[in-house]
C-alpha cells in the first residue's frame, strides 16, 4: 500500500499523534545497574539473556512480531517498578510474553499454558506463571495496551513510502513494502536486546533505526530525517545520540571475520590467453567451461538456486504474516521471470575467484 492521499496523511499523522500521547503516558526509563549482589539485583547482562531468550521462544511458536515487542515493553515496565531477584527473571518474563500472546494474538493461534511451559522450558509450573501474571497486572493497572518502538516503526516506514521518492522506490525494487519492513524488524530485535539502548524511548529508536537505513538507500535521506523530526518534535542532538547506539548495536548484528584476516587469491583453471602478446591482469581469471545442458534444466535449477539465496539472504518468512496487515498486497511469486533475471544477473557477476581466509596454525 502506497500511502499517497492527503486522507492517508492525515491518518499518519492521527496515528502517530496517538501513539506519541500513549507512549509519554505510560513509557518510564528501565535502567538496571551493575549489581552489587548477584542475588538481589538483575544484571544488564541477565537482562539481554532474558530478551534472546523470549526471542528464540517466539520465533518457536511462530507468533506475530507485535507480540515480542508487547512482552518486552510488558518486561521492562514492570522492571522498572518492582525490583525483582535473578532467580525469578525467567518466570517474570514467560509471564509477560502469555500476557502479551494473549493481547496480541489471535485466539486460535494462543498456545495453551501447558504448551507454553513444555516448548520454553522456562522451569516454571503454569500456577506459578499464573500467579506471576496477577503480580504483573496489579503493579501495571492492568493497563498493557502501550505503544511499542514496533508501532513507531510501521508508523515512520509508512511516512517515508508516502513521500514517492523516486530515488527511493528505486532503491526498493528488489523488496516490496513487507519484505523491507521485515527486515527493519530483525534489526530492532536485536536491538531491544542490548541494554545500551534500554534509556531510549521507543519512538527514538525506530527513528534512529529507520534514518540509517534511508542514508544507505536514498541520497536525499535528510530532508526525509527532518521531516520526520519535525513531525516527532523531538531535538535533532537525541537523534544523533541514538542513531550513533543503533550503528553500534547492528554492526555486531551479523557475525564478522576477525579484523587481521588475510585474504589468499588462489586461480582458477583454464585461465584464457593473453592477447597480441600481453600479460593479463592477476585478477583477470575466466571461469572454467561448462557443458551444454537441456534449457529447461537449466531453468529449473536457477528457480531453486534463487528460491535458496532468497531465503538464505532474507530469514524473515516467519514476520510477513504479522507485516502484511499493513499493505494490501501478496507475495510475490516464484516463477520464469524472478529466475531470468537471477541468471542475468549472475551471467554479468566477475569472474574473480572467491577468496578464502587463512586460519592460524
Amino acid at each position: 500500500m502506497k500511502f499517497t492521499l492527503p486522507l492517508e496523511s492525515r491518518k499518519l499523522s492521527s496515528l502517530l499523534e496517538k501513539a506519541v500521547s500513549r507512549e509519554a503516558k505510560l513509557w518510564k526509563a528501565y535502567v538496571p545497574k551493575k549489581p552489587t549482589n548477584q542475588d538481589t539485583d538483575i544484571s544488564p547482562e541477565k537482562h539481554d539473556e532474558a530478551v534472546r531468550w523470549l526471542r528464540d521462544v517466539h520465533s518457536q511458536l511462530k507468533l506475530y512480531p507485535e507480540t515480542l515487542c508487547l512482552a518486552i515493553c510488558i518486561l521492562d515496565r514492570f522492571l522498572s517498578a518492582v525490583k525483582a531477584r535473578p532467580k525469578y527473571l525467567r518466570c517474570i518474563a514467560i509471564s509477560c510474553f502469555f500476557l502479551a500472546v494473549k493481547t496480541s494474538e489471535e485466539d486460535e493461534h494462543i498456545p495453551s499454558l501447558r504448551e507454553l511451559v513444555s516448548s520454553s522450558k522456562c522451569g516454571c509450573s503454569p500456577s506459578e506463571i499464573l500467579r506471576m501474571e496477577r503480580i504483573v497486572l496489579d503493579k501495571l493497572n492492568w493497563d498493557l495496551h502501550s505503544t511499542t518502538a514496533l508501532d513507531f516503526l510501521y508508523i515512520f516506514h509508512a511516512m517515508v513510502l508516502s513521500c514517492k521518492s523516486g530515488r527511493l522506490n528505486m532503491a526498493l525494487s528488489a523488496l516490496n513494502p513487507s519484505q523491507h519492513v521485515a527486515l527493519l524488524t530483525q534489526q530492532l530485535f536485536h536491538c531491544l536486546a542490548h541494554n545500551a539502548l534500554l534509556p531510549v524511548r521507543g519512538s527514538l529508536l525506530s527513528l534512529g533505526l529507520i534514518t540509517l537505513e534511508l542514508e544507505k538507500l536514498c541520497p536525499d535521506w535528510l530532508a526525509l530525517t527532518v521531516d520526520l523530526l519535525h513531525k516527532l518534535q523531538i531535538d535533532s542532538s537525541q537523534l544523533i545520540g541514538c542513531r550513533e547506539l543503533v550503528a553500534r548495536c547492528l554492526s555486531t548484528h551479523m557475525a564478522s571475520l576477525p579484523p587481521n584476516t588475510v585474504y589468499i587469491c588462489h586461480p582458477l583453471p583454464n585461465a584464457p590467453e593473453p592477447r597480441d602478446g600481453g600479460v593479463l591482469p592477476p585478477w583477470h581469471v575466466s571461469p572454467a567451461p561448462t557443458a551444454p545442458s537441456d534449457p529447461n534444466t537449466t531453468h529449473t535449477h536457477a528457480c531453486k538456486s534463487s528460491a535458496k539465496r532468497k531465503v538464505e539472504h532474507m530469514e524473515v518468512d516467519e514476520y510477513f504474516d504479522g507485516i502484511k496487515r499493513l499493505y494490501s498486497e501478496e507475495s510475490p511469486q516464484e516463477g520464469a521471470p524472478t529466475c531470468r533475471a537471477e541468471t542475468q544477473q549472475n551471467a554479468g557477476s566477475s569472474p574473480c575467484p572467491p577468496l578464502q581466509p587463512v586460519r592460524e596454525t
